[in-house]
């Protein structure tokens, strides 16, 4: 097993298969080197090993199936959860030129019929399906007739009952190393910590397998938790520092992602929502206008992020507690991804606790996964609450140990941490005098003394803690119950609508058993926007990312003309080009095929399907940067790749 404690993964060496393996790197998907880790387990499937290939989010999973799919020659059966994954992969691959096809509910069954009679045929190469229509008797069945090489187990961490995202369906593919015994199986993803790993390597090989576990840290993202007090200003106070960059804004529901959007576009920002409960047209036509032009804000639930390939994004903000570190991470590896510098920012409060504890308690699982799930809000509140470099907390939550970054606000701005035993206890009093009954606003108001109709009601007004705590103010009361929740002292009672209740952590400390060191919550100054704006660009300089405006103009013509040929063949604008080739082509700006055939993510087909497109392009925009006098281009564009052309009008 390659672990994130031996990040250095050796190489297979140069035999035939790996040759073979680099050459469709290169001609195929227009790349020059592997990334990390993908040579080695492309080798494992290649000579019949199974491979468990945990990877960071935009590390390229994907290639280290494909590849092999298209060296074995044969039938590669992929899995995917997702319908609108598959499509776009499938489209991505098509637009490649490699034979892939997908059976799934997004299909006409007209459609799904003519995708298997091909597969039958021999004429594809990688099928996607989901896993409930794999794991028929009749599609399996149908299979064993096939010459399949190899399964593809896509967002493997599905498989575990002890992973984030359970599903039940998933755990039927346990029977595909009985029913394929010589059929080699890769399960990728992102993220999975030891427990996960092991029960995936369990259930799905039996214990046969060798896991490929990539390092996991993000080096550029930088990392800030706040405690949640009026959450909209807070995130309209954040986006305004990254004027003309993109970012994406989570929320926990359809209703406050579209409350949230509808706030951050009243101020003057182009944010869009995104939901599952919004149409596909809608969905995607916010999507490509998040992937075509600059300065969009996406405000999402979780149903967006998969599968998408936009190099720029400057930030990943929550404006609720996510559901589990899994989450988290997959969420915040979204921004970023050319190397510049990210932010991650979060927001969370008592009210988030609460919801994500209810959400457990009402999911339709047993005792124990309930108590694992729970176990892992605690992970995630703990790293909230980290007391020293946030960047360690997180990697140690899946194995990996580093020193402390200097890239998150514990070690930027280091909390005072202060002996706040004497205040815990008189919060755990007035739990205790009020019958552990009632929610941390009645509490701080039992503190602070106040004459409410509910002290009234209650007689809170005659418990001996009564005012006990007028001196301090509201937040800090807030602050204090929120980090004795998270460090244990504290439990929300769930069945009892919120109370606040006392552990065994708790009552211990009553007795005088322990301390409680809490950290001071520090509101950071606001800065102004020439500030922001100056700091942005110092450290995009640093990070040597910076276009020149020559080069950003030539972008924005780079992404409506990718955005024109998407529309034209039906698939989202990343499929034509990732961003990060779109960058590169600014930057270098190539005047013939040969020149554009070296940007990397420019395989040998699209070369051929898109070069002439977007060479016409470069050239017009150096023509206009020189100011030549031109006739506009004109683009004769159809859905049968390659019979297009980019032109002027000829004169008379």
């Amino acid at each position: 097993m390659t672990s994130a404690a031996e990040p250095a993964i050796s190489s297979p060496g140069a035999s035939p298969q790996m040759a073979g393996a680099r050459r469709i790197l290169q001609e195929t998907f227009g790349f020059s080197e592997f990334r990390p880790g993908q040579e080695a387990v492309i080798n494992a499937l290649l000579t019949g090993r199974n491979a468990l290939a945990v990877m960071p989010t935009g590390s390229g999973k994907s290639l280290c199936f494909q590849i092999p799919a298209l060296l074995l020659d044969e039938l590669t059966i992929v899995v995917s959860p997702l319908v609108a994954l598959m499509q776009d992969q499938v489209a991505a691959l098509k637009l490649a030129g490699v034979a892939a096809d997908g059976i799934h509910s997004g299909n006409e069954r007209g459609e799904n019929i003519e995708a298997w009679k091909l597969v039958a045929a021999g004429g594809t190469r990688l099928l996607y399906m989901s896993p409930e229509r794999l794991m028929t008797e009749r599609m399996l069945a149908a299979l064993k007739r096939l010459p399949v090489k190899l399964f593809a187990i896509d967002e493997a961490h599905c498989i575990s009952q002890w992973g984030p995202a359970f599903r039940p369906e998933y755990a039927d593919l346990s029977r595909l190393r009985e029913l394929f015994p010589d059929v080699p199986i890769a399960a990728l993803t992102a993220t999975a910590d030891e427990t996960t790993r092991g029960d995936i390597a369990k259930r799905l090989f039996g214990g046969h397998v060798e896991q490929f576990v990539l390092g996991f840290d993000r080096p550029n993202i930088r990392l800030t938790v706040t405690m949640k007090r009026e959450w909209k200003r807070q995130l309209a106070d954040f986006v305004s520092r990254f004027e003309n960059d993109s970012g994406i804004v989570y929320c926990l529901s359809r209703r406050k992602t579209e409350d949230c959007a509808a706030m951050l576009a009243g101020k003057g920002i182009r944010a869009l929502p995104y939901h599952a409960g919004m149409s596909s047209e809608e969905r995607e036509a916010n999507q490509n206008v998040f992937m075509t032009e600059p300065g969009v804000v996406i405000v999402a639930t979780i149903a967006f992020g998969m599968g998408i390939d936009k190099a720029d994004v400057r930030y990943v903000f929550h404006a609720d507690l996510p559901a589990s570190v899994e989450a988290y991470y997959q969420e915040i590896g979204r921004a970023g991804r050319d190397g510049a510098p990210a932010e991650a920012h979060m927001l969370y409060g008592l009210e988030d606790i609460r919801m994500r504890r209810q959400f457990i308690e009402n999911e339709e699982a047993g005792d124990e996964r309930r108590r694992r799930e729970h176990k892992r809000l605690d992970a995630l509140l703990g790293y909230c609450e980290a007391p020293a470099c946030r960047r360690v907390a997180l990697l140690e939550y899946f194995g990996e140990r580093i020193e402390p970054c200097g890239n998150c606000d514990a070690c930027l701005t280091p909390a005072e941490r202060v002996d706040g035993t004497e205040e815990a206890c008189v919060i755990l009093q007035a739990s205790q005098q009020s019958g552990e009954l009632f929610g941390a606003a009645h509490l701080i108001d039992i503190l602070r003394g106040a004459q409410t109709e509910k002290i009234t009601r209650f007689r809170h007004e005659r418990l001996a803690c009564f005012g006990a705590g007028a001196q301090r103010s509201v937040n800090e009361w807030r602050s204090l119950i929120r980090q004795m929740v998270a460090a244990g002292f504290l439990q929300i009672d769930i069945a009892g609508y919120g109370g606040i209740k006392i552990t065994a952590k708790g009552r211990a400390l009553i007795r005088g058993e322990g301390k409680f060191l809490y950290r001071k919550d520090t509101v950071v100054p606001r800065s102004s926007k020439s500030e922001r704006r100056q700091a942005r660009k110092q450290e995009q300089l640093l990070a040597g990312q910076t276009l020149t405006e020559q080069q950003t103009a030539l972008l924005a013509r780079l992404k409506a003309l990718r955005l024109e040929l998407a529309k034209e063949r039906e698939v989202p604008a990343y499929v034509v080009f990732a961003d990060r080739t779109l960058i590169e082509i600014a930057r270098r700006q190539p005047r013939t095929e040969a020149e554009f055939a070296t940007i990397s993510g420019v395989g040998a087909v699209k070369l051929e399907r898109f070069a002439k497109y977007f060479l016409a392009e470069i050239n017009a925009s150096l023509d206009d940067a020189t100011g030549k006098e031109e006739e506009p281009i004109q683009y004769r564009l159809d859905s049968r790749d390659g019979d297009g052309a980019a032109s002027r009008p000829s004169g008379n």
